[in-house]
């Protein structure tokens, strides 16, 4: 039996709020970075892999405005559709980006030279990501926020691309392999659709918008 929860009191509602800027402010500026090193670095190597990457993170960017633009009114609540639609096409997108990027790749259109830079990067992200992603959910979930809960998946799933794209790059420079991240992203890519298919309906949470006043059934009614 899940455990009686204490109702959001106004105080509380603020720090969480507020937590959620902060969480999506430190997204957007990782991500920015991110873009821009995955970006140079894929052209540089000729990766299509990395040159994906770099786009996904402007497409994480694109997730987490939305959030903040939502958590900057005085009614968060009143933006939510709004914010869950945009999040929804940034999946939409990123799955696109993906699987035009795994399709080409797998097709030989490209021919990826051996990246350091994308391999640390790719790495790097693979440990910082899921930890934004599990603080921005866990922090959505106390407040109700669907739409914080979808872009934390947005999050979550930009950290599967991470390591999907290092052992890619990795296996291209040990072994050769160039189709293993193209194969690993097209498994990613159904999973952003199912998830942008989510946040479109509206289901990214489960819970009924009175779970903002703190009626919450228990962690397994949001997503």
């Amino acid at each position: 039996m899940s455990p009686v929860e204490t109702p959001l009191t106004p105080a509380r509602r603020g720090v969480l709020q507020r937590r959620i800027r902060w969480i999506v402010a430190a997204t957007i500026t990782y991500n920015v970075l991110e873009a821009v090193i995955a970006l140079a670095a894929g052209r540089e190597a000729s990766s299509a892999a990395l040159i994906g990457f770099g786009l996904d993170s402007i497409v994480e960017v694109l997730s987490a405005a939305a959030v903040a633009w939502q958590f900057a009114g005085p009614d968060p609540h009143r933006r939510e559709k709004a914010a869950l639609k945009v999040i929804a096409v940034s999946f939409f997108a990123l799955a696109a980006f993906v699987t035009v990027d795994a399709l080409r790749s797998l097709f030989g259109a490209a021919e990826a030279d051996h990246s350091p830079v994308g391999i640390a990067l790719a790495a790097v992200s693979v440990v910082i990501m899921p930890a934004f992603s599990w603080f921005e959910r866990r922090t959505g979930r106390e407040l109700g926020s669907a739409s914080a809960i979808a872009d934390s998946k947005q999050t979550l799933i930009c950290s599967y691309l991470s390591a999907a794209v290092l052992l890619g790059l990795v296996a291209n420079s040990l072994l050769g392999w160039a189709w293993a991240d193209s194969v690993a992203a097209l498994v990613i890519a159904a999973f952003a659709l199912r998830e942008g298919s989510e946040a479109w309906r509206g289901d990214a949470c489960k819970q009924p918008v009175s779970a903002l006043v703190g009626e919450h059934d228990g962690p397994d009614d949001c997503c």
